[in-house]
């Protein structure tokens, strides 16, 4: 592209605004490496474990109902309080410091199975501590003794 002049590429790449997203890339190529290196089952393990921790814990909320018990089941669990809307107890998390995905999570066809619209959902990784539920169970916890 000049003053005078200015050629487009074809498609798709004409429809690309400015410079590609290069850090992310590059950020993207070096989480690759490290997971290769730590290995997949390492991570899977981890994740199982936390699930492990987190899903005794959080059913003993009263009001609380996990949704569904996979026998695998990747590192996230969902969850809906009663007397709550989801995204009332995301917001609640939110002021906590404690960030979950409320909604339908693109997954309305399974959660309509469970006769549902929408949950909860805490997502755990490899960075994700016991610590860290420690904090969803209490949070989630002190909304559950404001139920209306």
């Amino acid at each position: 592209m000049t003053f005078e002049h200015t050629q487009y590429h074809g498609a798709p790449a004409r429809f690309e605004a400015g410079t590609g997203n290069i850090a992310d890339a590059v950020g993207l190529g070096a989480a690759l490496d490290w997971l290769s290196e730590f290995g997949m089952p390492k991570v899977a393990a981890y994740e199982h474990q936390l699930i492990a921790y987190a899903e005794p814990r959080l059913a003993a909320i009263k009001g609380l109902k996990i949704i569904g018990h996979p026998p695998e089941r990747a590192g996230a669990l969902s969850f809906i309080l009663d007397g709550f809307s989801t995204t009332e107890v995301g917001s609640a998390l939110d002021k906590d410091g404690i960030a979950v995905r409320s909604g339908h999570h693109c997954a309305q066809p399974i959660l309509r199975r469970f006769g549902l619209e929408a949950s909860v959902r805490p997502s755990f990784a490899i960075y994700t501590t016991c610590a860290d539920i420690d904090a969803l169970v209490a949070s989630v916890t002190k909304l559950a003794g404001r139920r209306r």
